[in-house]
């Protein structure tokens, strides 16, 4: 239950030992490298933008082959494969394929090559198909639409909007000025938007006879072959199948390298590896001769890499603690149990510098309450079961899933409890199942009691959990406060309001309302009540005065802010409804499951009513547990996030971020 306590590294050592140096931490990475301003004082920078681009473009290319072969050759992957996590890979076999990168280089230049000519061959299919689309409506011509005609006439070939008939384009060519006269005119394809015509003229009346054609929207064909158009259409055709050859060649020069593809993906994870080392590299300031480093590193690995880098290299490593104005990046470190939540806690934010670590408690109170709002033993069982098998099955998940699936594998618990105590197994699947099938009564009763028996027994019972939650969220307050000995504030906005508040519930618990409510009668003593209205005034006249102390002189400004720091208990009165959730949520889970066990028994005890229970079974209930389940995790989460972190957390720290080998597709499995 602790940020772990960082150290700031700095060191100096020779140019001659940086790469190695270098090398080693991405190995280790435990060190985030952070240069203060005065490091940089009078020393220069290297400039590796160019040779980071480099590798980056490197490994983008050798993605693109993997891509490339994927779409070729896809490998045989479960929709489990993604849980397993990145295959574990020795540092020798990735050095092997770094010493021979180039063969591997010229492979994928190779792959992306011949994509690119099987797009190419695409396309020009493509294109071919187009012409032959564009000859079908001039298939009817039995000569080569090239052909200018004979020595004294001319063969023009167009289309003109429909409808249009022989008289109509007649029509056109005698109404001409000058007149055409001598023109045969042949119609070779009627379609519904144009017309294709063949109109043979004198070569020496072509040019009034196209102008008197074109008044009436006649348009050439754009392209005109040479060949007749069933001829032409054939040349097309072969050269498509041609095409098609090639990229069939093509294609299994492609499948044949897929043989290559593991080596693809370390080669790509090893320029990845180089980028990010390139990267760090152009922020090192240096001299002709020496390079200066600095970071932070967790204090439980400072000793060792001091020990080890100083043992290997003429380098000096200084360790020291993190400055007054120094903020360090966040990392945690917490139990089995309670680093399965670390997820949701940086999703809200990690601790600022100085501030407590909720996780534990916040893990406690996760579970507690995602349990409290499924609470059916059977769905608990199976979430539980189910992500037990997975965590034994795939121990090598990558880390933030891991967490994910372990935290539900706890709050599967949290829900068979409940269940267990509310007596839900899939509602009331047992009873209903005993009485349509077997004619008998058999109910599983309640370790505690069932709420949708008793629903404003529930209702109290979770309006008390949320006082809890509450209230602990606000002792963590005055933690932090006493941690930062700011006592006066421990007591004016902590105590204060412990007073304040438990004196108003003390009041309300023996009023008529309260019974209404929750049937529980509580008869205080004359002493016990007087104690609450002292807390309770005691504690506003606390708040009253001392929550506006900084405006020591401005004593209407104080009050003012003491009145308005009051009202604040209308919030308190919000953040307790907000816990009512717990109630609806609950029995969301229960009435569905009901509804779907009443719905599946319809039929009664026959093999149809077997089949049709089975069916609205599974799939009803698959369907209950599935939107349970995300609105419990979802209003989980807003518990924790709006009203128990609103008592005390603010968050905004900055996740630790170590130089590392950042890898894509392997994970490097270091020389023991």
């Amino acid at each position: 239950m602790a940020v772990v306590k960082m150290q700031r590294i700095s060191l100096c050592g020779l140019n001659k030992d940086r790469k190695a140096i270098l090398v080693r931490l991405q190995e280790l990475g435990v060190v985030e490298i952070n240069f203060r301003k005065k490091d940089l004082k009078g020393l220069k920078i290297q400039n590796t933008s160019e040779e980071k681009a480099d590798f980056e473009k490197q490994a983008a290319r050798a993605d693109q082959a993997l891509e490339i072969l994927n779409r070729y050759v896809q490998e045989k992957t479960s929709l489990l494969d993604s849980l397993a996590g990145k295959p574990l890979v020795e540092k020798t076999k990735m050095e092997d394929i770094a010493s021979r990168r180039d063969v591997y280089v010229t492979a994928i230049s190779e792959l992306i090559d011949l994509e690119k000519a099987i797009a190419e061959d695409k396309s020009e299919i493509a294109r071919l198909q187009n012409q032959i689309e564009a000859l079908q409506p001039w298939m009817n011509l039995d000569v080569p639409m090239g052909l200018k005609g004979t020595k004294k006439t001319e063969l023009l070939l167009g289309t003109v909007a429909a409808p249009a008939s022989l008289e109509s384009v007649l029509t056109l060519l005698k109404t001409h000025t000058p007149p055409i006269e001598a023109a045969d005119i042949e119609i070779i394809c009627e379609e519904k938007d144009f017309v294709y015509l063949g109109v043979v003229c004198l070569k020496k009346d072509a040019p009034e006879a196209e102008d008197a054609l074109r008044a009436g929207g006649f348009a050439k064909p754009s392209s005109i072959p040479q060949l007749a158009p069933r001829e032409e259409e054939i040349r097309l055709q072969k050269e498509i199948e041609r095409c098609e050859e090639e990229i069939g060649v093509k294609e299994k020069q492609i499948c044949d390298m897929a043989a290559i593809r593991e080596e693809i993906r370390l080669l790509s994870d090893y320029y990845r590896i180089r980028a990010e080392r390139y990267s760090v590299l152009g922020k090192l300031p240096q001299t002709q001769k020496t390079f200066a480093l600095s970071g932070y590193v967790p204090e439980r690995y400072a000793a060792d890499i001091q020990k080890e880098l100083t043992e290997k290299y003429a380098v000096d490593v200084e360790l020291e603690e993190i400055g007054a104005k120094e903020n360090p990046p966040v990392l945690l470190k917490n139990n089995t149990f309670s680093n399965s939540v670390e997820g949701v806690l940086e999703s809200f934010g990690l601790p600022k510098k100085g501030e407590f670590d909720p996780t534990v408690i916040m893990s406690i109170f996760y579970v507690f309450l995602f349990g409290l709002m499924l609470s059916d033993a059977a769905y608990g069982a199976i979430i539980s079961v189910g992500c037990g098998i997975v965590l034994l099955k795939f121990p090598r998940m990558e880390a933030s899933l891991r967490k994910s699936i372990k935290m539900f594998f706890w709050c599967g618990i949290s829900t068979l409890f409940w269940g267990i105590m509310f007596g839900g197994y899939f509602g009331d699947a047992i009873t209903v199942i005993a009485r349509t099938f077997f004619g008998k009564e058999i109910l599983i009763d309640a370790v505690w009691f069932v709420p949708l028996d008793d629903p404003m027994r529930m209702l109290v019972y979770s309006l008390l959990f949320g006082v809890i939650h509450l209230f602990t969220g606000l002792a963590l307050k005055g933690y932090m406060m006493l941690k930062d000995k700011d006592v006066v504030g421990f007591f004016s906005d902590v105590v204060s309001w412990f007073l304040f508040l438990i004196g108003l519930i003390l009041m309300l618990l023996p009023t008529e309302i309260f019974y209404s409510i929750s049937q529980i009668e509580f008869n205080f003593g004359p002493g016990l009540s007087m104690a609450a209205k002292v807390m309770a005034v005691a504690g506003a006249l606390i708040i009253l005065v001392m929550s506006g102390r900084r405006k020591k002189k401005k004593i209407g400004i104080r009050l003012a802010l003491g009145v308005y720091d009051l009202y604040n208990i209308t919030g308190w009165l919000s953040d307790v409804l907000s816990y009512s959730r717990l109630l609806a949520l609950g029995l969301a889970t229960g009435v569905i499951a009901q509804v779907i066990n009443q719905m599946g028994s319809m039929l009664g005890n026959s093999v149809i009513g077997v089949i049709f229970f089975i069916v609205v079974f599974i799939i009803g209930h698959i369907f209950n547990m599935a939107i349970n389940v995300l609105g419990a995790y979802v209003h989980t989460n807003r518990l924790q996030f709006v009203e128990f972190f609103g008592k005390f957390y603010e968050g905004g720290g900055k996740p630790f971020e170590p130089f590392m080998a950042k890898t894509k597709y392997v994970d490097i499995q270091e020389e023991k």
